[in-house]
């Protein structure tokens, strides 16, 4: 699994996760395990899988570490 850091929430149930590269990873709050969305924050370390979604990559399987 990767890790990174989360950049932004927003209110709609979405965020990025920076990863270390140029581009950030976006996520869905239905791609969150073992916490509500509500629960993180912007700079938590989180782990996750890159997955591939309908308009690009997008991180799975969100945790905090």
């Amino acid at each position: 699994m990767a890790e990174g850091k989360i950049k932004r929430l927003t209110d709609k149930g979405f965020g990025f996760i920076e990863t270390g590269s140029d581009t950030d990873m976006f996520f869905h709050s239905s791609n969150v395990e073992g916490v509500t969305f509500d629960q993180l924050r912007e700079g938590q370390k989180v782990s996750y899988t890159a997955g591939r979604g309908p308009k690009g990559p997008r991180a799975e399987n969100v945790r905090p570490v």
